[in-house]
């Protein structure tokens, strides 16, 4: 893959599976904070798996070009800001919503719009459309960190969030708990731990760092990964299986990944010598996503494919996004 087009291209790739549980979900499909990292190709995903289907990508569309390149795709895109209840009431109806919109980054120092775009945006989401299935994403930071040798923090594995970003989204978990337990909001969360693609992720940051010759940190010295297209295509496949149950799944790769070993092995296919700072801690961020392969499957791509095209995308200078994952962050800070 040499240019993002061909990127986007392979992201949005449906299966016969995203086809056969999207069907299970009729109705338009509302997508709600879809110009992040992982929206664009998500809206893209679902209009291949069904070119009949409505896809509707709800966002503020800051980014350049963005909203034409999605509206080439076939995909209506309409223009929002989500906190306002006004707006909210002004978007369309729909059997179908994943709801995207988050704030991770900056959360530190500005706590009150971190909990606002966090708990009380997912609050006025749920009530909005209290009658669609709404797939939500959530992260493995409500769970504390386990041993390295443990296996991940299981979905039985009790909350224990560090930090206000951390805590807002264990609210947004518990928000869409509360509408699926008083209202019957079919509901499912996505608890992430982390998507990649070839411009952004826990594989491109540690890249960039032994391709620029910048020591790379080991404190963290583990994580997961999970290929952007693994991630959205089971997203999309959740909307067939929300109930009023709400279950929540960690999706993310089988792997516990050494940063120092990839960093070793983005070394190797450089040509580079690297060097770290700190030493790996016997515990990291990390989530077993063993319940997420039992109901889709295991991820369609190798964490050595994404090392391989990763190195290749770094090394012949693709665009980054610009948006580190801070996966080396131990105290909740972010």
């Amino acid at each position: 893959m040499t240019d993002e087009e061909a990127l986007e291209e392979v992201l949005s790739r449906p299966d016969p599976a995203l086809v056969a549980d999207l069907a299970a979900a009729p109705g338009d499909i509302l997508v709600l904070g879809a110009a992040g990292k992982m929206g664009p190709t998500l809206c893209r995903q679902a209009k291949r798996a069904d070119p009949s289907r409505r896809v509707i990508a709800v966002a503020r569309w800051s980014e350049e070009g963005l909203r034409a390149r999605m509206e080439s795709w076939g995909i209506e895109c309409l223009a929002a800001d989500l906190t306002d209840r006004a707006a909210l009431a002004a978007l369309p109806d729909a059997p179908n919503v994943v709801f995207m919109a988050a704030r991770k980054f900056g959360s530190t120092g500005n706590e009150p719009l971190t909990w606002a775009m966090n708990v009380l945006l997912p609050a006025m989401v749920a009530e909005r459309w209290a009658g669609s299935r709404i797939v939500f994403f959530s992260t493995g930071n409500v769970l504390p960190l386990v041993p390295v040798l443990s296996g991940g923090a299981s979905e039985d594995t009790a909350p224990a969030p560090v930090g206000d970003y951390a805590a807002s989204c264990l609210g947004r978990e518990r928000v869409f708990q509360h509408a699926a337990a008083t209202r019957g909001t079919p509901c499912f969360g996505i608890r992430l731990n982390y998507a990649i693609d070839l411009r952004y992720g826990v594989l491109h940051d540690v890249a960039s760092k032994v391709l620029g010759g910048t020591p790379v940190p080991v404190a963290m010295g583990h994580a997961n990964v999970i290929w952007q297209g693994d991630a959205n295509a089971w997203t999309l496949r959740a909307l067939a299986r929300a109930n009023a149950s709400c279950p929540i799944l960690n999706v993310t790769g089988p792997e516990t990944v050494s940063i120092r070993w990839v960093a070793q092995e983005f070394a190797r296919r450089f040509g580079k010598e690297v060097a770290f700072t700190g030493t790996e801690a016997p515990d990291a961020l990390l989530s077993n996503a063993a319940r997420a392969f039992a109901t889709f499957g295991y991820p369609s791509v190798s964490l050595a494919w994404m090392l391989d095209r990763v190195a290749e995308w770094v090394a012949q200078g693709g665009r980054s996004l610009g948006k580190a994952t801070k996966f080396e962050v131990r105290d909740g800070r972010f």
